[in-house]
C-alpha cells in the first residue's frame, strides 16, 4: 500500500485552494492527448503566494482589455481571408454545443465570413445533444462536415484509454482537436476558429497572450512516438491487430504539411470577451440550443458538456484522479464571471462533487465491454494516496474546499 504522503500523476503534496474560486492546485494543466501516458508529469494549476490561482488572475486581466480594439483586430484578420466568391474562408469546429454554436453563428452572421463547420462526433450522442446538433446545422444555418471514426476501433480506443489512463474522454478530444487541421490541410481553408482558450481555465497565464493556438496540440513530428489510449502507436498495430490506416484519423497533422501552409488556428475567446453562460444564452436565440432537461449528474449545471453520455463519466474520473469534480470546474468559472459568490460555490461543491454518474452508466460499460466492477477497481487504483482516505463508510477526500 502507498504512503499517505505519495502522490500520483506527478501532482502536487501539498493541496491548495484558490482563495477566490473553488479550484485547487490539483488541476492538470492542458496537454496534448498523443503524449498521454499512465506516468505522464504534467504541470498543474498555479496559485500563487496570495492564494489566488492563475485563472482567477486572467479573469481579472480580462476586464482591463480593451475589446473594442480587439474585435478591431477581428475584424482586420478575417478581412485578409474573406472569400470574395462565397468559398469557404475559415473552419468552426464543433458538435453542436453552446460554444460552437456561439462561434460558427457570430463568424457567419456577423463578420460576414464563410465557415464550414466540422464535426468529430462525441464517443455516444445524448439525445438532447444530437437534437442540438441537428439543430446547430439545421436551425443556425451551416454547411457541415462530420467524420464518424471506425467504430470498432473508437470503442477499443475508449476502452484502452480507461483502462491504462482512466480517461474515458481521451478519443473524443483526440479527434476535436485534430479534425480541423487535417480538413483544413485538405481543402486548402486558411483559418480555423475555436472558442475560448483552454488556459483561461488554469493554464500559465502567459498561454492566453496570442490569438493563436499552440501547433504543439495539433501536429507531429514521428508517428511512432504517439500513444492513443496510453499505447504507444507499434504495440496496438501488432498486440491489438489495428492497421495505420485504422488509427490515422486519430493522428494529429503532420508538422512539416502544416508548416508549409499558410492555415493558421486561432482562438476567437482572444478577440471576444468569452463568458459561458451568454454563450448559452446567444446559441438558445440563433441556433436552437437546448439545455439538459434535467440537472447534470456531479453538478448543479444543465447546460454544459451535455453532448456524449461519456461526458459525466469523464467529470467523475477528474473526481477519482485529482479530487476535483463537475461542479469544481462549474462553478469556478462562473465565480471568475461573477455569476456566484465563493460560498454559494463552496456550497455547490460540497453538495453534488462527485456524484456518481449512475443515468448512462450501464450503457456505457455494455457499450464498451468493461464489467462495472472492473471499472470500479480502476477507479480506486487511480485514487492518489495524498487525496483520499477510506474507512468503513468508503472513499472519502482528505482536503475539501471551505
Amino acid at each position: 500500500m502507498l504512503e499517505q504522503s505519495a502522490t500520483l500523476f506527478g501532482l502536487p503534496a501539498e493541496v491548495k485552494f484558490c482563495t477566490r474560486c473553488v479550484m485547487s492546485n490539483q488541476r492538470p494543466c492542458s496537454y496534448p492527448e498523443f503524449k498521454h501516458t499512465k506516468d505522464r508529469l504534467t504541470p498543474t494549476m498555479h496559485i500563487a503566494e496570495d492564494g489566488v490561482c492563475d485563472a482567477c488572475r486572467f479573469a481579472d486581466i480580462k476586464e482591463q482589455i480593451d475589446w473594442a480594439n480587439r474585435e478591431e483586430e477581428l475584424w482586420e484578420l478575417l478581412e485578409k481571408h474573406r472569400s470574395k466568391d462565397g468559398s469557404y474562408d475559415c473552419i468552426a469546429p464543433g458538435s453542436g454545443g453552446k460554444d460552437s454554436a456561439y462561434a460558427a453563428h457570430l463568424l457567419k452572421y456577423k463578420y460576414g465570413m464563410h465557415p464550414l463547420t466540422v464535426t468529430w462526433p462525441p464517443i455516444m450522442y445524448t439525445d438532447y445533444g444530437w437534437k442540438n446538433y441537428q439543430n446547430w446545422i439545421d436551425v443556425g444555418g451551416f454547411d457541415n462536415v462530420t467524420f464518424k471514426p471506425n467504430g470498432r476501433v473508437h470503442k477499443l480506443l475508449t476502452k484502452l484509454s480507461i483502462e491504462n489512463l482512466l480517461h474515458p474522454f481521451q478519443t473524443f478530444i483526440l479527434g476535436q482537436k485534430s479534425i480541423a487541421p487535417k480538413l483544413a490541410l485538405k481543402f486548402g481553408i486558411p483559418l480555423i476558429f475555436y472558442g475560448e482558450n483552454e488556459a483561461e481555465y488554469g493554464n500559465p497565464i502567459a498561454d492566453n497572450s496570442t490569438s493563436l493556438r499552440d501547433k504543439s496540440f495539433f501536429a507531429m513530428q514521428n508517428i511512432q512516438n504517439i500513444h492513443l489510449g496510453g499505447v504507444l502507436v507499434p504495440e496496438l498495430i501488432e498486440r491489438y491487430g489495428l492497421s495505420m490506416n485504422d488509427l490515422q484519423p486519430y493522428f494529429p497533422a503532420e508538422a512539416n504539411a502544416l508548416a508549409a501552409s499558410n492555415i493558421e488556428v486561432y482562438y476567437l475567446g482572444y478577440y471576444i470577451k468569452w463568458t459561458p453562460q451568454e454563450a448559452y444564452y446567444y446559441a438558445v436565440e440563433h441556433t436552437g440550443f437546448q439545455a439538459r432537461p434535467f440537472r447534470t449528474e456531479g453538478t448543479y449545471s444543465k447546460y454544459n458538456s451535455i453532448d456524449d453520455k461519456i461526458d459525466d463519466l469523464h467529470y467523475y474520473t477528474t473526481f477519482v484522479k485529482f479530487g476535483i469534480g463537475r461542479t469544481t470546474y462549474d462553478a469556478s468559472q462562473e465565480i471568475r464571471n461573477k455569476h456566484l459568490t465563493r460560498d454559494e460555490g463552496v456550497a455547490l461543491v460540497r453538495r453534488f462533487d462527485g456524484e456518481f454518474p449512475n443515468r448512462y452508466f450501464a450503457e456505457i460499460m455494455e457499450y464498451l465491454e468493461i464489467e462495472p466492477d472492473h471499472f470500479l477497481d480502476l477507479c480506486d487504483q487511480a485514487r492518489s494516496p495524498h487525496l483520499w482516505m477510506q474507512d468503513n463508510d468508503g472513499w472519502k477526500l482528505r482536503h475539501r474546499v471551505s
